[in-house]
C-alpha cells in the first residue's frame, strides 16, 4: 500500500484528535452555536483559498453550479455532528470514553447502512466484529 491510501486516513486522525480537543475545550457558558459560526467561517475561508492553491485556476462560482443535494445535506450532518460532540462533553462524557461510545455506536450503524444502502458484504467476521464493539461498549460503560 502507498502513501496514497494512508495520508487521508492519518489528516483524518489529527485533524479529529484536535476536533475533539476543540469540542470539549469550549467554554461551558459559550452557547454552542456562536462557536460553530466562527468554526464554519473559518473552514470556508479555508476552503476557499485550498480551492484556489488546488483548482487549476477554475472558478468556484462555476464550481458551485455542479454541486448538488449531497452539500447541503453535509452542511447539515456537520452542524449535528459538531453540535452533538459539544454537547457530548457539556453533558460530561470524558473524552476517552465519549468518543469511544459515539464511534462504536457509529460503526455499527455503518454496517447496516453499507449493507442495505450500498449492498456492500456482511459476514460472520463482521458480525463477530459487533458482538465485540457490544462487549466493549458494556465495558467502557461500567
Amino acid at each position: 500500500m502507498s502513501i496514497y491510501m494512508f495520508w487521508p486516513i492519518l489528516l483524518a486522525v489529527f485533524s479529529d484528535v484536535f476536533y475533539q480537543i476543540c469540542a470539549k475545550s469550549t467554554p461551558e457558558t459559550l452557547n454552542p452555536f456562536a462557536s460553530l459560526t466562527v468554526t464554519y467561517l473559518v473552514g470556508a475561508a479555508v476552503s476557499a483559498v485550498i480551492f484556489y492553491i488546488t483548482g487549476g485556476g477554475q472558478s468556484l462560482l462555476s464550481e458551485w453550479k455542479g454541486i448538488n443535494w449531497t452539500a447541503f445535506i453535509l452542511g447539515l450532518a456537520i452542524v449535528g455532528l459538531e453540535t452533538g460532540s459539544i454537547y457530548m462533553y457539556k453533558a460530561g462524557w470524558n473524552m476517552n470514553t465519549g468518543y469511544i461510545v459515539k464511534s462504536l455506536i457509529l460503526s455499527i450503524a455503518l454496517i447496516a447502512v453499507g449493507y442495505f444502502l450500498y449492498k456492500e458484504e456482511f459476514s460472520m467476521t463482521k458480525g463477530t466484529g459487533i458482538a465485540v464493539c457490544l462487549v466493549g461498549l458494556y465495558l467502557i460503560n461500567k
